[in-house]
């Protein structure tokens, strides 16, 4: 990790949970991070108690789901901080519905934000590292639910979503190593049951009580998944990094 301290990331998803911790270990190991979520208060929260920390929490209010509000985030990175050198791409959403009974504002909104917003800030950041000739990192957090379909609760299109996000990944992996100059790494990271918020986002009735009976992991966990992959050496490409908690079943 220390060939990363003093360089620009950027976290989608940053005010909670899982952005949230991925966020904070970046800025205690000195990356410059720039957090982008809706719920600005909380990054401002977040970015106050990392002070003193060899690194530093750049707030900055973004819905992900509005392109422009996307483009312009990484505009500011360009103008104030250089550019982009990690980019993780955090921000997910699901709906504790059955396909069969959503509506297509549901749909849209979780493939506005899992799927679409991803690519475009793939596509920002890969052209930021390039333009600079610099080694970049592209982290997508995905899911277990990318690789399986999880059955005996709904959730909408969150597992179709999270398919195209393994998709993704292997495409723009692909990509990339088609360029022989290419310094840019990209991984998944697909964890099983975690314990955030997400399920009450989402409208699981008892959110809490579900986690009580099913074996999770915790943010930490992928923290240190995250610090592993960019702790690799350049010639080393972890594609895919998927993670669950013993005893998990799916």
């Amino acid at each position: 990790m220390d060939r990363w301290a003093g360089k620009v990331a950027v976290v989608t998803g940053a005010s909670a949970g899982i952005g949230a911790a991925i966020a904070e270990s970046l800025v205690e190991a000195g990356v410059q991070v720039v957090g982008l979520a809706r719920r600005l208060e909380r990054l401002e929260a977040l970015a106050a108690s990392l002070k003193g920390t060899p690194g530093k929490l750049y707030p900055r209010q973004c819905d992900v789901r509005k392109e422009e509000e996307l483009l312009d985030a990484f505009m500011w990175v360009k103008a104030e901080l250089g550019g982009v050198d990690i980019l993780v791409n955090n921000a997910g959403i699901g709906k504790h519905k059955k396909i069969i009974e959503d509506d297509v504002d549901s749909f849209r909104s979780i493939l506005e934000v899992n799927v679409l917003a991803m690519a475009i800030g793939i596509r920002e950041a890969v052209a930021s590292m390039k333009s600079r000739d610099v080694e970049g990192y592209i982290v997508n957090i995905n899911s277990v639910a990318g690789h399986v379909i999880p059955s005996g609760y709904p959730s909408s299109i969150y597992a179709p979503s999270k398919h195209a996000v393994t998709a993704l990944t292997e495409t723009v992996r692909m990509e990339l190593a088609a360029d022989p100059r290419n310094k840019i790494k990209i991984t998944s990271i697909s964890p099983g049951f975690v314990k955030t918020d997400i399920m009450q986002s989402a409208g699981l009735p008892d959110a809490d009580k579900f986690f009580e009976s099913m074996p999770h992991l915790d943010v930490k966990d992928v923290v240190n998944a995250v610090s592993y992959v960019l702790g690799t050496r350049n010639i080393v490409q972890v594609t895919e990094l998927i993670i669950r908690r013993t005893g998990q079943l799916i």
